[in-house]
């Protein structure tokens, strides 16, 4: 395609979502120019920056498979099936995510993006320079100003800025003194402390590697996802202040002390407890929202930039990928058009992108404090016995954002008219539930009306109109998706 040809786009950032958007402008025909803060990556020593395990699913590797990159990611990832519950007496449990062969995969951040890079930098139209800080934006010219590190200042112009610089986006920065620009950013009552569990002394993994692990204590929960190396990346999430906090856990042994307590199988796994717990950062959590995505035919801003998330849901890269990949498709539909394409991607995006901060957040609760709940649980079996009843008649919410291509903003609507139809079939709060035997009775009942049109309308599939065609990979592996223009 030459939708950019002759073009030159400045994308603000290196990272995942940077990197993946200027492969897909150059193939477009666009000079690129990728422009990040910071060293290259590749070059640094230690994690170079977040370093929270990835989960990546459908929506993720479509983008990476529009690239050629999806086998060759997929190849360095490890699939998880479902969430493998610890709870404080030591007793395990798993939950699948989805039917049989359906697996997010953990990757490492830092991995992806080397990979990312040496795409981005085998395209003989992109130009990456690193250490280069953005000082100012012309919005109308459109130009970037940046300082190297040698304290020298540059002006480079270009046809088109992509800011894809993270939550603390530099280009969003430029674009919030304009008029009409709106903006909110949420910081967690709760941050967040990375540990690393290492391979048992025979070099095998120390946890099961097929499950996402989740140690749920209702306020706070801790979580492991599992490394090529066979190691595990676990992440603890606790109250800044409060009764159990990172204040309340103090320092030293006494902080050692508050985890074993808590979470005494893991703490077993973990003979440098106390040391990683001194040497790690306690970090914060925050999720952001704007509006405009772009301004003019001349900025957008995609990924983090334009709708960080907390990582509960999984979704952060997945979303950032997505948005990366809409972002050029709606250019190649306005034929490279940035003045008609930059306003039809906000308003194709803009829904979503609340729909998935929403999501994350309402995940977090699911995680630390629904897992163990009952009724949830009970939910959760006749969804999974329904989708497998009904095959692509239904979907649960997970499954439409997690396995599926659907808008987020469909997904969630839809999957909550699901889970609220689900409710209705399972009596009163405290009612005893129903056996095995009858909640199969039920997902078979269900199905039935869903495959003659019974059901009611807001439960049933969205029309082809509203993205059929994309939830019809929900019930697909991870993997599958790969196949997708």
């Amino acid at each position: 395609m030459g939708i950019g040809k002759g073009k030159h786009a400045v994308v603000v950032g290196a990272g995942l979502c940077g990197s993946l958007a200027a492969v897909m402008l150059a193939r477009r025909g666009y000079r690129v120019t990728v422009l990040e803060r910071r060293g290259d990556l590749r070059k640094l020593a230690g994690s170079a920056g977040r370093s929270i395990n990835l989960a990546l699913s459908t929506r993720g590797i479509r983008a990476l498979a529009a690239v050629g990159l999806d086998q060759a990611v997929l190849a360095t990832t490890l699939p998880m099936a479902g969430r493998r519950m610890h709870a404080l007496d030591g007793t395990l449990s798993f939950q699948p995510y989805g039917q049989p062969g359906q697996a997010i995969r953990s990757v490492s951040r830092r991995l992806l993006n080397e990979t990312l890079l040496d795409a981005a930098e085998a395209e003989p139209a992109v130009a990456l320079r690193f250490g280069c800080r953005v000082e100012d934006l012309d919005l109308d010219a459109p130009a970037v100003v940046v300082q190297g590190d040698d304290g020298r200042e540059e002006r480079i112009e270009a046809d088109l800025i992509l800011g894809a610089d993270g939550i603390f986006s530099a280009v969003r920065g430029r674009l919030m003194r304009q008029d009409r620009f709106d903006y909110e950013q949420l910081y967690l009552e709760h941050g967040y402390k990375e540990l690393e569990l290492q391979p048992t002394a025979g070099g095998d993994f120390a946890m099961d590697p097929g499950a996402l692990h989740i140690w749920p204590r209702r306020d706070y929960m801790l979580i492991g996802l599992p490394n090529q190396d066979r190691s595990f990346t676990m992440t603890l999430f606790a109250r800044w202040e409060g009764p159990d906090s990172f204040a309340e856990a103090g320092e030293g042994a006494q902080a050692a002390a508050w985890f074993a307590e808590r979470f005494p199988d893991a703490a077993a796994l973990l003979p440098d407890l106390l040391e990683q717990w001194q040497r790690n950062p306690t970090s914060s959590l925050a999720t952001i929202r704007c509006h405009p995505f772009h301004h003019g035919g001349k900025v957008a801003l995609i990924g983090d930039a334009a709708h960080a998330v907390v990582p509960f849901y999984g979704q952060g890269m997945n979303a950032a990928f997505e948005s990366a990949r809409l972002l050029v498709e709606t250019l190649d539909a306005h034929d490279g058009d940035t003045n008609a394409a930059l306003p039809a991607f906000t308003a194709r995006r803009k829904a979503d992108a609340d729909a998935i901060r929403q999501l994350a957040l309402d995940n977090f609760v699911e995680m630390r404090a629904n897992v163990a709940d009952p009724r949830f649980l009970l939910r959760r079996r006749l969804g999974r016995l329904l989708e497998a009843e009904a095959g692509e008649h239904f979907r649960p919410l997970y499954s439409l954002v997690t396995f599926s291509n659907l808008p987020y903003d469909l997904a969630l609507r839809l999957g909550r008219a699901r889970e609220r139809w689900l409710d209705g079939f399972l009596g009163a709060e405290g009612a005893a539930p129903p056996d095995d035997a009858a909640l199969s009775a039920l997902a078979r009942r269900l199905a039935e009306q869903l495959r003659d049109g019974s059901a009611p309308a807001a439960v049933r599939n969205p029309d082809e109109e509203k993205g059929t065609d994309d939830e019809k990979s929900a019930g697909e592996p991870a993997g599958a998706a790969q196949e997708r223009p």
